[in-house]
């Protein structure tokens, strides 16, 4: 049963807005490659265990503190006698391992973050955490690396990790134990979501204001700028991409209102902002219809 469901990264989603709307540096557009190669991968994970048939509660992209030390846990499933700790990895190409360090095989072969160590760490934090709240259960923590692309020459034998040509018996095994839920897991899930922190990733992205960013509405398909409104429908110059213009008006004021949270959603902003939505009355008749109108005066806004 998946207890907590995973969405993709609001950083993710902040610098794909940015990325079609202003230049991005190449470290930028780097961390939003990893961002996205990494939720990818988890996704393709959680496409694996949602086919166990076994009682099982599965939390993914929990954010927790414990002992003063946060830490990330990309996906949890808990069943009756285990609790199973996923660190996924979406690397794609060639690897090695040697004296307890990874690299990448490439022209700029370089050491890259030991996921056996976040796996490591994570694990320790987990289980101090459940010992305050009271919780004695066995932890079994793997890193799964996901792609099929992936190889690691001189691959440990004696470490906790999942290739891809494992995962599929991995999860055959998963499926043939035996496991029945009871209300002390659902405790334990429902405190663990609880403790669940929201973390905010506006210190870790790329300086931009509203007048520098590009305006216009984003096609959803391929991410261009290059879009318009024809016959009360918008087309994307690029792909030929189609979505009614109420949808992607709403869309496009949320993706406001993400990089902006301070700022308040009026008609006159909302049709700057879109720019290719030339009827002020179009703008106001959607607003109206969907979000909630305040104030009287000149000051009014929507939210």
């Amino acid at each position: 049963m998946n207890f907590k469901p995973r969405s993709e990264p609001v950083e993710a989603i902040i610098l794909r807005i940015l990325n079609a709307r202003m230049p991005l540096g190449e470290k930028d557009k780097q961390h939003f490659h990893n961002l996205v190669k990494g939720y990818e991968g988890e996704v393709m994970f959680d496409f694996l265990t949602e086919k166990l048939q076994c009682q099982s509660y599965i939390l993914n992209d929990l954010f927790l503190e414990s002992s003063g030390s946060k830490f990330q846990i990309d996906s949890l499933m808990l069943t009756q006698e285990t609790l199973y700790l996923f660190e996924v990895k979406n690397y794609e190409g060639d690897f090695y391992f040697e004296n307890d360090r990874f690299y990448t095989i490439s022209k700029k072969e370089k050491e890259i973050k030991n996921p056996l160590q976040q796996l490591e760490r994570s694990e320790s934090l987990l289980r101090q955490l459940l010992q305050n709240l009271g919780y004695r259960i066995p932890i079994e923590a793997y890193v799964v690396f996901i792609n099929p692309e992936f190889n690691l020459y001189q691959a440990p034998l004696n470490k906790p990790i999942i290739y891809p040509n494992q995962l599929n018996r991995f999860i055959k095994k998963l499926k043939m134990r035996s496991s029945k839920l009871n209300g002390f897991h659902k405790e334990m899930a429902n405190q663990l979501v609880s403790l669940h922190q929201i973390e905010s990733p506006h210190n870790r992205l790329p300086l931009y204001d509203y007048a520098q960013l590009k305006k216009g509405i984003i096609c959803s398909a391929c991410h261009s700028l290059k879009t318009t409104v024809v016959e009360r429908k918008f087309v994307c110059e690029v792909c030929e991409h189609q979505e009614d213009i109420d949808h992607v008006l709403l869309r496009t004021v949320e993706e406001l209102k993400l990089l902006f949270p301070d700022k308040k959603i009026t008609t006159v902003v909302v049709h700057e902002w879109c720019k290719v939505v030339e009827s002020v009355k179009t703008i106001r008749r959607i607003l109206k219809q969907n979000l909630r109108y305040i104030g009287k005066t000149k000051g009014s806004y929507y939210e």
